[in-house]
């Protein structure tokens, strides 16, 4: 063999069992790592249940308002002699009493 393939033979052992090591390494941490996504994605965190919930409540928030104009403009009908206005008013009502406890106490308006 010539000179510089001896030279380079111990070298190219050495990058390739590294190579090997990284891969044997790969494989080992895999089923860890597999398993640690599994758990992140089947579990919720404090943030993002905060933030769901946040959501919820400005879901609410939105419908409330919707319902609160809606019974405005029946209950300024039902003065003017509207029965069905009336009847109408009394069932957003009914909604909005129903919606209001399900929004914490310092966001209603």
């Amino acid at each position: 063999m010539p000179r510089p393939a001896l030279l380079l033979a111990p070298a190219a052992a050495l990058m390739l069992s590294g190579c090997l090591l990284n891969t044997a390494l790969d494989v080992v941490t895999l089923p860890v790592k597999v398993a640690s996504r599994a758990v992140d994605l089947a579990t919720t965190s404090q943030a993002e249940a905060d933030q769901k919930r946040g959501r919820e409540v400005r879901r609410r928030e939105e419908q409330i308002g919707r319902l609160q104009r809606e019974h405005d403009k029946l209950a300024r009908k039902c003065q003017r002699g509207d029965r069905d206005a009336c009847t109408q008013d009394e069932k957003v009502s009914a909604q909005i009493a129903e919606l209001l406890p399900t929004v914490p106490a310092d966001t209603k308006r």
